[in-house]
């Protein structure tokens, strides 16, 4: 496969993707809302962004890939434009300004981010520093008669875009239409969405401007429509986001931005990455089943193993985390690390005749709408296949963690007093416990089992010390 074929949300279909300027792709990435710490749930979009931008880059295109972060606007109750603002509700229950808590959990993203070898984006753009780009945005629509003014806000008109449900591909009128549209007074229709909304009287808020319409704020959704256009044009090429944002918060940046710059598609692809569950649930702040990358550090899992964890599932599948699946991606990254150390040190030029179709099947996988887990079973393959010369093995896992991104060859494999496995450290202590208590048969069973599994037990004046075979 010569050409990158990505699925398409806007078409429902793959496609060979072709850039709207020769030789240069243009992609906007949903970032995060920092209003509490970035779980493991957050990091998935980024995970997937970055395949992306590498995937672009393979095919020699010049990539500019923008993140926004989303430090006001966002409204507690998503859909229906009430509630309270998620940054000033975060700051008011911890007592510190907007400002700290939006900063501190930006820099905790961008540490986890970079602990994941995801590079920085070209641009990182903050919605409070745009705040006249979205207040222009609205007085286009404003001028083209798309937006309405209520008590408590500026409203975008969804029945003057009759396109508004293709992108969704639903009915955009909810089972429960009266009650939501009883949450905003006087829209005129349950979709219709909020682009300013006015500081409530008698309300002290900490993040509000002055605005045409009056003291305020934006919605959620413009933040995104301006930010992409400023520093991507009026239309691009790659828009990505979770799956959660197709309903509504993508079909709204669709709608806004099409009116007010009268172009169609807006954007040429939409990609969107499933979601991690957890327990069969969506990982999130809301139901409390979150971990943070710290969380698996402090298991001690090296921060690269939940790349690798990534790498297992296609972006548009759910992912299922659980302790399990962690330590199986634990063993696995630390398997191929030492796989790929030992020709790390391998000289001279690789077989082109051995390396060529290796390359190409890894190509063929990566161009298939971003394969990662074929990908990263070709990567086990050249890992461990004693018939291919070493410099060759060397030479082609090099080439592809520039996509995989897992420090294949660069990386010190683990010693065995680094490897950590809760479950097996679990079972060395219990076995621990029967040899204390004399129980010498479970103790036996133990070791064995583990033996089973190719864990060898080393008994030391300081502890069992337990390796991989």
């Amino acid at each position: 496969m010569s050409e990158l074929v990505l699925y398409n949300t806007r078409t429902r279909r793959k496609e060979a993707f072709r850039p709207l300027e020769p030789g240069h792709a243009r992609v906007y990435t949903c970032g995060p809302t920092v209003y509490s710490a970035q779980h493991l749930g957050n990091m998935r979009p980024v995970l997937f962004a970055d395949l992306l931008v590498r995937a672009l880059r393979m095919t020699g295109l010049q990539v500019t890939h923008v993140i926004n972060v989303t430090d006001v606007g966002h409204l507690t109750q998503d859909d229906i434009d009430a509630g309270e603002d998620k940054m000033e509700k975060a700051a008011r229950e911890s007592g510190r300004s907007a400002a700290d808590v939006a900063a501190e959990y930006t820099r905790q993203w961008l540490d986890d981010r970079r602990r994941l070898n995801i590079p920085d984006p070209d641009v990182l753009c903050r919605a409070t520093e745009h705040i006249p780009e979205q207040i222009a945005m609205i007085r286009q629509l404003e001028d083209k008669g798309y937006s309405y003014r209520l008590e408590d806000g500026i409203y975008f008109d969804t029945a003057k875009f009759p396109r508004y449900a293709e992108f969704a591909g639903v009915d955009p009128e909810p089972a429960d239409g009266e009650s939501r549209i009883g949450e905003v007074s006087g829209k005129r229709h349950p979709a219709d969405f909020a682009l300013w909304k006015f500081a409530a009287r008698g309300v002290q808020r900490q993040q509000e401007w002055d605005s045409p319409w009056g003291r305020g704020f934006p919605g959620w959704h413009i933040e995104c429509s301006a930010m992409s256009t400023k520093y991507l044009g009026e239309r691009f090429d790659i828009h990505t986001g979770g799956v959660e944002h197709v309903r509504v918060h993508h079909t709204n940046e669709i709608a806004q931005s099409e009116c007010a710059l009268d172009v169609h598609p807006w954007v040429q692809v939409w990609m969107h990455e499933d979601w991690i569950v957890f327990e069969g649930e969506k990982m999130s702040k809301s139901l409390g089943n979150i971990y943070v990358l710290q969380d698996l550090v402090d298991q001690g899992h090296p921060p690269l193993a939940f790349r690798y964890f990534f790498l297992q599932a296609h972006y548009r599948k759910q992912q299922n985390f659980q302790d399990d699946a962690m330590a199986a991606a634990d063993r696995g990254y630390r398997r191929l690390l030492g796989q790929a150390a030992a020709v790390r040190e391998a000289e001279g030029a690789p077989d082109e005749a051995a390396a060529a179709p290796l390359r190409e099947r890894f190509r063929a996988a990566v161009f298939d709408d971003l394969n990662a887990p074929q990908a990263l079973a070709l990567a086990g393959e050249v890992a461990r296949d004693a018939g291919l010369a070493p410099a060759t093995r060397r030479a082609l896992l090099l080439e592809f963690d520039a996509w995989l991104g897992l420090d294949l060859v660069a990386a010190d494999p683990p010693t065995a007093e680094q490897e950590a496995d809760p479950r097996i450290d679990a079972l060395v202590a219990e076995r621990e416990a029967a040899r204390a208590a004399r129980d010498w048969a479970t103790a036996d069973r133990i070791r064995d089992a583990l033996a089973a599994e190719g864990v060898t037990l080393e008994d030391s004046p300081d502890g069992p010390i337990w390796r991989r075979s």
